[in-house]
C-alpha cells in the first residue's frame, strides 16, 4: 500500500514548485491511461484525463444532451448530407496555435487518415471537410449519419494543435498539445499524469484549480485509503462494497451517475490461431457460456445491487433496448445441452481480465458459475493497458472489458461489431449486421433506427461476439474540501467550477 502514498519530502517539493496559494487537485484513477493521443487512445481513464486536457467540438450535459463547446452552433442540410458548424472565437491551443476552421479541418483529416487512428470507423460517413469561413467548417457526408454529432462529443471531436500533431506524427501522445483548461506537464507511466492550468483558456474564469495530478491506483481499497489519508481529493469508481462506509464518513462525500455503457466479455472469433477453438468457431458454445452466467447474482454479489444486469449494449431502461430479447435467466441445463449439441462435454477456456479487485472478484464468480455447465476457466489477470493491447493484437480467447458508453446508440455498437470497426477486437464480420447498422446510422427517424437496431440485436444475440453482462453506476468519492463537482453519466471528471476549500 505504501508505494501509492506520496512521501512527505515529495509532497513538500511539489508544493514548493507551485505559486503561493495555488490549488492542486489529486485524482485517483482505477487504471493507467494508454497513449495520450485522442486519435489513437481507447481507455476510459484516458478520456477522464482528456476532460481536463482536450476540449471537443461539442460536449454533454448532466442529462447526456449534446451542448456547444468549441463549436457554438450547427445545422444540417435538408438532405442530411452536410453538417455546418460555427466555431468559437478567441480559442488558442496550448502552444499558441490559433483555433480556427483550418485547425478543425486538420484535426478531422488526421482522425480519418492517420494510419494508427482508431477514429476512422466513427467518421466513416464523412466524405470530406472544408473551411467554409474563417470560423466555420462544413462536413460533407457519404450518407446521412444521425450519430455524427454524438461522435464529435468524444475523441473524434477532440481538437489537438495541428502544429504539434504535424511535427510529432504518431508520437504526439508523448507530449500532447490541446486547447483544454489544462496543459500537459509530465507523465510517468503507472505513477502519474500532471497537468497545469492554461492561462489563455477561453473560459479560464471557471477554472480555479492550478494543477491536476492523475494517479493510477488499480486497487480500490488502496485508492480509497489514499483519499482517506488526504493524499487524494477525488477517486473514481469506488467499490460497491465501500459505498456504505463512504456515505457514513463525515470527512467524505459521494456522487454517482448511471453509466451509458456496459460490462462485457469479448470472444475471439477471427484473430488467427487464437480464434481456432470451439469458443471462437461455434456460436452455440458462446451461447452456452452466456446462459451459464447469473447476471442478477453478479449484480448482487459483486456490485451489491448498484449495477444493472444486461444482455445488450443498452441498459433495459434505455429506449434502444430490445424488449423482445430480455435479460436471460441462468439456465445451466440449457447450457449443457448446447455444449452437447456442439459435441463437447467439458472444455478449457482462458479469460484475460484487468487486475483490479472488483473485476477479479467478478471473474472468479463467473468462473464458478460456468464450471457447472462444463467450462474449465483459467483466469489471466493483467494490467489494463496490456489487456487492451492484447485485445487489439487478437491475442486472447475471451477478454473481459468495459465500454463507457456513448449518448447515441451507434457509439455502443458500430465500431465493435462491423467488419471494419475500429474497436472490433473479436474480428467479427457479418455483412447483414453491417447493412443494418449502416442503415441505422443514415436514418434520422428514431422509430426506423430502433427497428434496425432491434434486427441487428437479434443476430448479435445469436452470434455473441460480445457477451454483455450488465451496466455499471459510476460512483465517485470526494474529500469534503472539493466543491462544485458533478457526476455525469459518461463518467468524466469535468473540472469547470470545481474548487478546493482551504
Amino acid at each position: 500500500m505504501t508505494r501509492h502514498l506520496l512521501s512527505a519530502t515529495a509532497l513538500i517539493a511539489l508544493m514548493s514548485a507551485l505559486p503561493a496559494g495555488a490549488q492542486t487537485l489529486r485524482i485517483g484513477l482505477s487504471d493507467d491511461a494508454d497513449i495520450l493521443d485522442p486519435d489513437q487512445s481507447r481507455t476510459f481513464v484516458g478520456r477522464i484525463v482528456y476532460a481536463g486536457l482536450c476540449d471537443k467540438l461539442v460536449d454533454l450535459d448532466a442529462q447526456a444532451n449534446i451542448i456547444p463547446m468549441l463549436a457554438t452552433d450547427w445545422s444540417w442540410s435538408d438532405d442530411g448530407m452536410a453538417l455546418v458548424m460555427d466555431l468559437r472565437e478567441g480559442v488558442v491551443f496550448h502552444d499558441g496555435t490559433p483555433f480556427d476552421a483550418d485547425a478543425v479541418v486538420a484535426n478531422i483529416t488526421r482522425s480519418m487518415t492517420l494510419p494508427e487512428s482508431r477514429r476512422k470507423s466513427e467518421l466513416s460517413s464523412v466524405a470530406g471537410i472544408e473551411a467554409t469561413g474563417p470560423m466555420q467548417v462544413t462536413f460533407t457526408l457519404t450518407a446521412p449519419d444521425a450519430s455524427l454529432i454524438a461522435q464529435l462529443s468524444d475523441r473524434a471531436g477532440m481538437m489537438v494543435s495541428p502544429t504539434a500533431a504535424e511535427a510529432a506524427g504518431a508520437e504526439f501522445g508523448q507530449n500532447p498539445v490541446c486547447s483544454g483548461p489544462f496543459k500537459f506537464v509530465e507523465r510517468i507511466q503507472q505513477d502519474r499524469i500532471v497537468l497545469e492550468k492554461f492561462a489563455d483558456y477561453y473560459d479560464a474564469d471557471r477554472i480555479a484549480i492550478e494543477r491536476v495530478t492523475y494517479r493510477p491506483i488499480p486497487d480500490t481499497t488502496v485508492r480509497l485509503a489514499n483519499l482517506r489519508s488526504g493524499e487524494l481529493d477525488i477517486v473514481e469508481r469506488i467499490a460497491a462494497s465501500d459505498v456504505g462506509s463512504v456515505s457514513q464518513d463525515a470527512a467524505l462525500q459521494m456522487q454517482e451517475a448511471v453509466g451509458l455503457g456496459y460490462m462485457a466479455i469479448y470472444a475471439n472469433i477471427g484473430n488467427g490461431d487464437r480464434a481456432l477453438t470451439p469458443m471462437g468457431e461455434d456460436a452455440r458454445v458462446r451461447q452456452a457460456f452466456s446462459l451459464a452466467i447469473d447476471r442478477e447474482a453478479l449484480n448482487q454479489v459483486v456490485f451489491e445491487g448498484t449495477a444493472v444486469p444486461g444482455n445488450q449494449p443498452f441498459p433495459p431502461s434505455s429506449p434502444w433496448f430490445n424488449q423482445d430479447l430480455p435479460v436471460p435467466a441462468r439456465d445451466v441445463e440449457a447450457a449443457r445441452a448446447l455444449l452437447a449439441e456442439a459435441g463437447i462435454d467439458r472444455m478449457p477456456v482462458e479469460i484475460q481480465h484487468a487486475n483490479n479487485p472488483v473485476i477479479t472478484q467478478m471473474m472468479q464468480v463467473i468462473q464458478a458459475m460456468v464450471a457447472e455447465a462444463g467450462f474449465d476457466v483459467t483466469l489471466r489477470a493483467t494490467e489494463f493497458a496490456t489487456l487492451l493491447s492484447e485485445q487489439t493484437a487478437g491475442n486472447f480467447q475471451l477478454s473481459r472489458s468495459d465500454w463507457s458508453g456513448r449518448p447515441d446508440p451507434d457509439g455502443n455498437l458500430h465500431q465493435f461489431v462491423t467488419c471494419e470497426g475500429g474497436i472490433n477486437d473479436p474480428r467479427y464480420c457479418n455483412p447483414e449486421v453491417d447493412r443494418l447498422l449502416n442503415e441505422a446510422r443514415a436514418a434520422n427517424d428514431p422509430e426506423v433506427r430502433k427497428g434496425l437496431y432491434d434486427q441487428a440485436g437479434v443476430i448479435l444475440n445469436q452470434d455473441l461476439p460480445v457477451i454483455y453482462l450488465g451496466h455499471q453506476t459510476y460512483i465517485f468519492a470526494l474529500d469534503q474540501s472539493v466543491q462544485g463537482f458533478e457526476a455525469f453519466p459518461d463518467g468524466m471528471i469535468r473540472l469547470q467550477d470545481v474548487t478546493l476549500s482551504q
